[in-house]
């Protein structure tokens, strides 16, 4: 056996453990920690399990709501769906890995959502996803989509779970650091949620599921450091996984769980065994005691060490009931999933490895995850960018070839080609698959349903962070409601880059602030989330992205709306102001190759009431279509419903502002909706007298969509370029 290596503070930096931290383990240890001990502070002190750069601000975010029955600090946030049911659900990243070895970097990720997902007794129904990618002329961007959206399918798919919705987007800001952020929704009896709150002195800790082997070491520490040319030497550090594996592991689990032999579950997730065993101890108010040499491994002569930091998926531990192990054997032996006893609850506080009959840790766990460093970063915000005024950006090309590039833009375009790659129909559940404003699931069988949507406009964020935000919760919002549903929680996921650095630090607190702000007006709590920092190369920081997964309430799924045109002669209805704000829009980013000026302004009370309004429209079966504006505004708008109800429309109305600027500005809080011409108007006055602007710009039908100006753009052209530029772009046939 070969003996530990010295404490040196080379070996120290290489944890990830700045001076100053380790000087805080001699203190709280009063000696030296083993290298054993060293590799459970790395983990567990890094930003990625520790949140140390983050916490301070997170504790803005409202996460409490009557219908809430469990906020952050779980494996994922619970919400009361009614009829003795709740909702779990939560986003995570999983960008390092996914840059580093795409395939299995997205799948693990995948895997481990569902994980947290399962872990609280809730069968999954659904997973969705948010994923950023370089610029597509970058060489390694088509190789990173591949493998990424191969990774998600190939892991959804084979374990059984739709994939139902997300966002694929494109930016530079990117090109040496991806997100792939992923989200898994599940389904729980209301009185049947399970903790990761260990109880009882003396009961078995026990081990489930796959063996443990060498992959994915230190890959939460690897997840808190930014990338440099070095990174491909850190492909050990990503998971390997085993979708087949994992739904066994799903079955045997809510198996174990119905026959009440359960006290307390975690997934082996960031940080393996180390971070699952520890918190599950302090969170109780108890000690660990492990015993290594019980722990199932694939590969030989694995040390403490490796066995406490490995990340391999597809584990659980848990603590039993005492009088309870022979049935939860019995279980897992049935499913062919390894069980082993590896330790036990004590009284004393301590977190204790033992291995090879030699005491390897024995740490205060308390401590191990209270006296994580807490920084309160130093932080700069940016100047808010000047206002650009439509009259200012003059068209430099006719609106309809305007028109056909933006949807055919890569961030714009129909993203198909991903969705088409996952299953969004297995379980039978699925009542709106991917390609409009919020998937739509039914509950069992019906006729209740959740709305589900991932969103944030990074352009917008980056403008101003504070400002992006809270467009972001706007546009979850908006995205449920347009289709029926209450909007119920969000999910958080914020991917920034390093907070050591002031101006990226101010970026994350403004962040947090237009998330909390907007939160608290719309009645949206955050109920669980992951935060990402350190996500930038040698090229520089990503904007900032802070992601944010909806969930909404349908009480009736065949009540629910879609974007698609669905008959000929139906008045069109622009609810909300236009004021044409090109600023931060595709129309100024895509057509006047600009990237500049403030993003939209959001106005919370505007944005409560009109959704309300749409809401109510849409429950009662007053409306066809229904859809609302973002990137692109009302020409974008106009066109994806077209071409998803192969149905022409013609607007009449005469704008008050530049056209360019009325079909393309961004500005919030608007929908565009159709209904039968006989109750168009009684739709108007009711929306008046909800002190919401509705307009009746036009009419549907034809093959065209035409324009103020008598142009004419056929549907068939408007589709032609809006599905052909990711097939395209992935077979190799446009430049890279």
């Amino acid at each position: 056996m070969s003996e530990e290596p010295a404490i040196t503070p080379e070996l120290v930096a290489a944890h990830g453990l700045k001076p100053d931290e380790y000087r805080r383990i001699l203190d709280l240890l009063g000696r030296v920690p083993t290298f054993t001990e060293l590799g459970i502070f790395s983990a567990m002190w890094n930003e990625h399990c520790s949140y140390k750069s983050s916490r301070i601000h997170l504790r803005k975010l409202p996460t409490k709501a009557s219908w809430v029955i469990q906020g952050p600090g779980e494996n994922a946030g619970v919400v009361d769906i009614g009829d003795g049911l709740a909702c779990v659900f939560k986003m995570e990243s999983h960008n390092h890995p996914s840059f580093i070895e795409p395939f299995q970097g997205a799948a693990t990720g995948v895997g481990g959502i569902l994980r947290d997902i399962f872990t609280m007794g809730a069968q999954p129904i659904a997973c969705l996803d948010l994923l950023r990618f370089g610029a597509p002329e970058h060489p390694l961007t088509r190789h990173l989509v591949s493998g990424v959206v191969a990774g998600i399918g190939g892991y959804g798919n084979s374990f059984g779970v739709p994939t139902v919705g997300g966002s694929t987007r494109f930016d530079r800001r990117y090109d040496g650091n991806i997100l792939v952020n992923a989200m898994a929704v599940g389904i729980a009896e209301k009185n049947a949620i399970f903790y990761a709150k260990a109880s009882g002195v003396g009961n078995p800790i026990v081990y489930l599921g796959s063996k443990t082997g060498r992959d994915g070491i230190h890959g939460a520490t690897m997840a808190s450091a930014t990338f440099n040319e070095a990174s491909q030497e850190k492909r050990p550090t990503v998971q390997i996984s085993d979708p087949f594996a994992e739904k066994l592991l799903l079955e045997a689990c809510l198996e174990l769980m119905k026959s009440g032999a359960v006290v307390a579950i975690q997934d082996m997730g960031a940080a393996g065994l180390t971070s699952s065993a520890a918190e599950m101890g302090a969170k109780g108010n108890l000690g660990i005691l492990l015993d290594l040499d019980a722990v199932p491994c694939r590969e030989p002569g694995m040390s403490a060490y490796e066995m406490l930091l490995s990340e391999s998926q597809e584990r659980m531990l848990v603590v039993l009931a005492p009088g309870q192990q022979e049935i939860a054997e019995s279980i897992f032996r049935k499913w062919e999933l390894d069980f082993a006893i590896i330790g036990r609850t004590t009284d004393d506080l301590r977190f204790k490895v033992m291995h090879h009959g030699a005491i390897k840790a024995d740490l205060p766990i308390k401590e191990l995850g209270d006296q994580a460093p807490l920084y309160d970063r130093p932080f700069v915000r940016a100047p808010k960018p000047p206002v650009v005024r439509a009259e200012s950006v003059p068209p430099p090309i006719g609106h309809a070839e305007a028109l056909l590039r933006l949807i055919g833009s890569p961030n714009l375009s129909s993203k198909r080609w991903v969705y088409e790659q996952y299953d969004h129909l297995i379980l039978s559940n699925t009542v709106q698959p991917p390609g409009g404003d919020a998937a739509v699931i039914r509950i069992g069988e019906g006729p209740k349903g959740l709305a589900l949507t991932t969103d944030v406009n990074e352009h917008y964020c980056g403008a101003d962070p504070y400002e992006g935000a809270k467009q972001a919760v706007a546009e979850a919002w908006r995205n449920l409601s347009v289709v029926g549903a209450m909007p119920l929680a969000l999910t958080d996921n914020l991917n920034f880059g390093n907070p050591e650095k002031p101006e990226i630090m101010g970026e994350f607190v403004g962040a947090v602030e237009g998330l909390a702000e907007a939160c608290k007006a719309l009645d949206f709590p955050i109920v669980s989330g992951n935060v990402s920092l350190y996500n930038e190369s040698p090229e520089g920081a990503i904007l900032p992205t802070p992601a944010v997964g909806g969930v909404g309430l349908l009480e009736d799924v065949r009540r629910s709306a879609t974007i698609a045109f669905r008959r000929d002669g139906e008045a069109l209805l622009l609810l909300g102001e236009s004021s044409g704000w090109l600023g931060q829009s595709a129309y100024l980013r895509e057509i006047c190759g600009r990237q500049d000026g403030a993003p939209p302004p959001v106005d919370l009370r505007l944005e409560r009431k009109t959704g309300d309004f749409v809401r109510g429209l849409v429950r009662e079966g007053r409306v066809g279509a229904a859809h609302d504006l973002s990137e692109g505004g009302l020409g974008v708008a106009l066109a994806e419903m077209a071409i998803a109800g192969r149905r022409g429309a013609r607007l009449t109305v005469a704008p008050a502002i530049p056209l360019h600027a009325f079909l393309f500005g961004e500005d919030q809080a608007r929908y565009l909706l159709t209904a039968a011409p006989e109750a168009a108007e009684a739709i108007r006055e009711a929306a008046e007298t909800a002190e919401v602007a509705c307009t009746i710009i036009g009419t549907t039908g034809g093959n065209a969509l035409t324009i103020p100006g008598g142009i004419a753009i056929l549907i068939e052209e408007l589709q032609r370029r809006y599905e052909n530029f990711l097939p395209d772009y992935m077979r190799g046939e446009l430049a890279a």
